[in-house]
């Protein structure tokens, strides 16, 4: 049995935290929140530590669940596989590259699995909607978005993640991650606007940004995120990919509300469109995709599977470098008001990626 201990329960940590809860082959040692007050049912009857370090060496787990806010994950991570643990991480993996690339060669270096957080890899929705895209093949324009009109609690969580990470960063690395899967071609440049639009959040943070990206195949895409009470929710669910032959587009299923954390992830249905004037639309719909807990549930069967199996996470670890490494670029370049070349940043993730087998998973690309 797998001993696992939790840091964070927010609402992805509590989610990550009940999949372990759930699964036999799994034993919660620990959990760490910074309160060191006592969990939510049903996780009330485990021990709760205020301290990471404390806990870590206390519980002895063979998996860390990482789940804090951004700026303790690579040290976190770190300091879990020195310990003699394997690591799952939300994203993004770091807030910084050089932090992210230390994080990798740590597992590297000792052998421990890591695995991050990009939720939509095991969401068989999303897995088709990458199918169907690189069957109408490049090069591709991706278009997409999440806005999100939070205020009370949400826009509080909100404002607490801006202290060190931007919406095009904390949210953009999942969608930045799609568009990479879908074109596999090196992403050449990005170019990012933004601004602040709240006088709650520091004078050098912005909680409104879009971005444009290209690749080395011609592709080009778009990615726009937004968080605070002033946002429209008007448009504010884009998931579009077109190519030359065509496209393919998410539909957006009924949700309650654009700072809804399950309907991040819910997809209506798909529409795949054929340039050909002779063949009508094709309408996947999707009625029994599982909710934002179960593809929780699902990451974490992944992860002790990936640990049982000896799973080979290099080319996940490249991935999610490389994803941040763009996301990072535009947040650079919206501050700096400059487009930045990625090529170079890119180098080492094609090289890589060369040589790397692709680890089985939900996604084949994982």
């Amino acid at each position: 049995m797998t001993r696992v201990l939790i840091a964070g329960l927010g609402n992805m940590g509590f989610s990550h935290a009940l999949a372990h809860h759930h699964d036999e082959s799994a034993h919660i040692v620990g959990l760490v929140n910074r309160s060191g007050a006592a969990a939510r049912p049903p996780l009330q009857d485990y021990p709760v530590y205020s301290d990471f370090h404390q806990a870590l060496a206390q519980t002895k787990p063979d998996l860390v669940v990482i789940a804090t806010y951004s700026d303790s994950h690579a040290p976190y991570a770190i300091a879990a596989m020195e310990a003699g643990a394997d690591v799952f991480v939300e994203k993004p993996l770091a807030t910084t590259v050089a932090d992210a690339r230390a994080v990798t060669d740590t597992a590297r270096r000792l052998g421990r699995k890591l695995m991050v957080g990009y939720i939509l890899r095991h969401h068989p929705s999303w897995q088709r909607l990458i199918a169907e895209a690189r069957d109408l093949g490049p090069p591709y324009v991706f278009r997409m978005n999440l806005n999100q009109q939070s205020d009370g609690p949400t826009w509080q969580t909100h404002k607490a993640l801006m202290q060190t990470t931007s919406p095009i960063v904390d949210c953009g690395v999942h969608y930045v991650d799609v568009m990479c899967q879908i074109t596999d071609a090196t992403p050449q440049r990005v170019h990012g606007i933004g601004l602040r639009l709240s006088d709650e959040i520091a004078e050098d943070m912005y909680n409104y940004g879009q971005f444009q990206v290209t690749f080395s195949d011609g592709s080009v895409g778009w990615y726009e995120a937004g968080w605070g009470p002033m946002m429209s929710e008007t448009a504010y669910f884009v998931k579009d990919v077109v190519s030359p032959n065509g496209s393919v587009s998410i539909t957006e299923t009924d949700k309650a509300g654009s700072d809804d954390v399950d309907g991040h992830t819910a997809v209506g249905s798909l529409i795949v469109h054929r340039s050909t004037q002779d063949t009508p639309d094709r309408r996947i719909d999707l009625p029994e995709e599982p909710d934002h807990q179960a593809l929780c549930a699902a990451e974490q069967t992944h992860m002790l599977r990936v640990i049982a199996e000896d799973i080979d996470m290099e080319r996940h670890m490249q991935d999610a470098v490389a994803s941040l490494a763009i996301c990072l670029a535009a947040d650079q370049s919206i501050r700096s008001g400059a487009p930045v070349d990625l090529t170079t940043v890119q180098t080492e993730r094609t090289e890589a990626a060369a040589t790397a087998p692709t680890s089985p998973s939900a996604n084949p690309k994982t």
